[in-house]
């Protein structure tokens, strides 16, 4: 690890003007490059104390030997030459895209003397007019398979046209009308490529003149009762509007414009793009980076139109680009822009309209592009195997942690404070095995003493049962420990499957794997082994305590670490220092997603316990009283006050309510406090019983709800 000030320039070697820096290695690879309108602002923010910089950059400067920096222009110049560099060293802290397939582009070979309509991938040759790109090369065939009925261009490779014209005789579609055979020279190569030129006019969204004109030509085919040829056009006019009905128009002023959106975590982006072309979505594709640098939206969504727009020129860049946030500052990238356009170029965040409502579709696609790709590499066998040993080797530990259990506490502002357990095997999540927690050792909030009782109950069980039966099994009892006893969200009772059994439902039955996981009295267990690793959602704080209980237990083969949400930092007890693991490592992702599984289960399980206190009622207490009867004697009476004021003799004239019944609800009710009066929320009024808003079902099955907006509520859990 090299020091950061052996290498600083000395002051004044820097020049204050625009210019573009590279970070090199010992071995002098290129490790970064960056551009700044102030080389010497810029790179003074590097060479400060490592304790102030954020870890990915901590990482990048101790790992650098030495910069250089080249000073040029504009900032405009700044931005072509930092793409020219990052796409020639490739170096490995800067963020790179990488497309998730090799998207097909419909392609028309105007460089060609007789230009073909092919399907093409990879680079992009000169001369070639592109559209697209598409998500599947099919649909580009079927496109091409209609319009080859007004725009017989031909689509044959070299070989075929070739033979064709040794020959003298067209291919298939030559003989179906479906291609003009200039190979035979039924037309002229100036006809072709008008041929062509239309053919590309039309797939650029210029359609209304095409249409208009076999319409009139259909028309006056009529007049002259030529009606072979009329119904011709019009199958024509009708493959013409098939074709346009497989792009819908989204935007009604036919606007050409790309629209660029990004999802991303502390991880990870996707970027998705759609191409718009005369109002219709003419192509899509997406990128997925890993952050390996800290980085804002702003400088994601310009390192995007780096790559979209790096190798582009003329009308394959948009007069209208579209973003989530602007690139700081946002001029010279819009010069850039412009300047390989040729012409001006908007960039800007869409505020309203079918734009804004365009942009909201694109960003749930690049939403759902970043949860496919975690699933996909969540799935990974070779990915999670190379996570556990890098876990392994950050934490020091003698193998790699095979079932990892991670702990979180949730509560809101102090209350229903809950804990939840989430297990994780081979880099899986073993659901069948979830457990939850009430904290039932103090009120109020205390995370760390919450975190300490939550060890403390799960493994003093263990110890128990261990001891009980003399091996590495636990048969915790949730009703005894206080913790819930049910997985998941319920449950179903017969033997999974699978071994990493799907999430359950909310039946409240436990899980089993079959009769190896079962106790001698046929009972499920609630711990089948013990982890390899404790994982606790927090700092230094909540390891401490976690690693306290564990030694108050006598445990010591247990590894204990935490992971802190604000730096993604991994805690480990008795060290002042954090492990820094690297942003793109294997093991700190998976450390993550444990982690985040486990905060949701938890808040999940608090606003369950939550939502059930507000729908609590007097008649919740009444034993024996279900669901049902309950039900009767609201719609019965109308109201828990009028019901309150019933006699026994008026309860028992409900449908199934016998007079022991009737008794038992009489005394609940008459011990209950009565419900706050309503209140109208409109007006502020005191409403009565009469007037249509009293204690209704609302009071006595619970359908009251927490003060505050959601976005407000949330703001205060836990």
């Amino acid at each position: 690890m090299a020091d950061p000030s052996s290498y600083r320039p000395r002051p004044g070697e820097i020049p204050d003007s625009p210019g573009v820096y590279r970070f090199r290695d010992e071995h002098r690879r290129v490790i970064y490059v960056g551009k700044a309108k102030s080389l010497r602002q810029r790179l003074a923010n590097y060479f400060q104390d490592l304790a102030n910089l954020h870890p990915r950059t901590r990482t990048m400067v101790t790992t650098a030997a030495s910069v250089e920096w080249t000073v040029v222009s504009t900032e405009v110049e700044a931005l072509q030459l930092e793409y020219s560099w990052i796409k020639e060293y490739d170096p490995r802290f800067n963020v790179k895209y990488r497309d998730d397939k090799s998207y097909p582009y419909l392609a028309v070979t105007m460089n060609e003397e007789f230009p073909r309509v092919q399907v093409m991938r990879g680079q992009k040759k000169k001369g070639v007019r592109y559209f697209g790109p598409y998500g599947h090369a099919w649909a580009i065939r079927d496109t091409v398979d209609l319009l080859l009925r007004v725009f017989p261009v031909r689509t044959c490779s070299a070989g075929v046209f070739k033979n064709a014209a040794r020959t003298g005789r067209p291919c298939l579609l030559g003989y179906i009308d479906k291609c003009s055979a200039p190979c035979v020279e039924r037309i002229s190569p100036e006809d072709h490529r008008e041929l062509a030129d239309e053919f590309c006019d039309f797939m650029a969204g210029r359609t209304g003149t095409y249409l208009r004109r076999l319409e009139r030509q259909m028309g006056e085919a009529a007049e002259d009762m030529e009606y072979e040829r009329a119904a011709r056009l019009r199958d024509d006019i009708g493959a013409l509007k098939k074709a346009m009905e497989k792009s819908a128009v989204v935007l009604a002023d036919a606007t050409d414009a790309d629209l660029i959106a990004v999802a991303e975590d502390e991880l990870e982006a996707a970027v998705q793009i759609f191409h718009v072309r005369g109002g219709r979505v003419r192509g899509q594709r997406g990128w997925v980076t890993d952050k390996v640098e800290e980085i804002t939206t702003g400088a994601l969504v310009e390192h995007a139109l780096q790559q979209l727009y790096g190798e582009e020129s003329g009308d394959a860049v948009p007069k209208e680009v579209l973003v989530p946030a602007l690139p700081d500052p946002v001029e010279p990238v819009q010069q850039w822009l412009t300047d390989r356009r040729g012409s001006g170029v908007s960039l800007r965040i869409p505020q309203r309209g079918d734009k804004k409502a365009l942009m909201e579709t694109v960003q749930r696609n690049a939403q759902q592009a970043l949860v496919l790709h975690k699933t996909k590499r969540a799935s990974d066998l070779t990915t999670r195997s190379r996570a556990l040993e890098e876990i392994a080797e950050a934490l020091d530990l003698d193998s790699a942690p095979l079932r990892i259990e991670c702990y979180d506490i949730s509560h809101l502002q102090g209350d229903d404070v809950v804990a939840s357990m989430v297990v994780f095997e081979d880099g899986l999540a073993r659901k069948s095995e979830y457990r939850r927690f009430q904290i039932k050792g103090f009120r109020g909030q205390d995370d760390v003493r919450s975190m300490h009782e939550v060890i403390t109950r799960r493994f003093r069980r263990y110890l128990a049962e261990k001891e009980r039966t003399g091996e590495w099994a636990d048969g915790v009892d949730g009703t005894e420990t206080g913790g819930d006893p049910r997985p998941v969200d319920g449950g179903d009772p017969r033997p999974a499957a699978e071994p990493y059994a799907a999430e359950p439902g909310a039946d409240g039955r436990a899980l089993t794997d079959g009769p190896a996981l079962k106790d001698d009295d046929g009972r499920p267990k609630r711990f089948a082994y013990p982890p390899q690793l404790v994982v606790v959602d927090g700092g230094q704080p909540q390891v401490a305590a976690a690693q306290r209980a564990l030694d108050e237990l006598g445990i010591d083969d247990i590894a204990v670490c935490g992971l802190a949400k604000r730096l993604e930092e991994v805690w480990v007890p008795r060290e002042d220092d954090p492990v820094v693991l690297p942003r793109t490592s294997e093991g700190l992702y998976l450390l993550q997603r444990v982690r985040d599984e486990a905060h949701r289960f938890a808040i999940t399980y608090q606003r369950t316990k939550r939502a059930k206190r507000f729908r609590a009622g007097p008649l919740d207490d009444v034993p024996g009283l279900g669901e049902t009867r309950k039900q009767a004697l609201i719609k019965h009476f109308g109201s828990v006050k009028k019901l309150r004021s019933a006699t026994i003799d008026q309860i028992c004239e409900v449908p199934g309510i016998g007079r022991k019944t009737a008794e038992t609800v009489a005394v609940a009710l008459a011990g209950a406090a009565p419900a706050a009066p309503a209140v109208n929320t409109a007006t502020g009024e005191i409403m009565d019983d009469e007037e249509g808003a009293p204690e209704t079902t609302a009071d006595a099955l619970g359908e009251s709800v927490s003060a505050g907006t959601p976005d407000e509520r949330r703001g205060q859990e836990r």
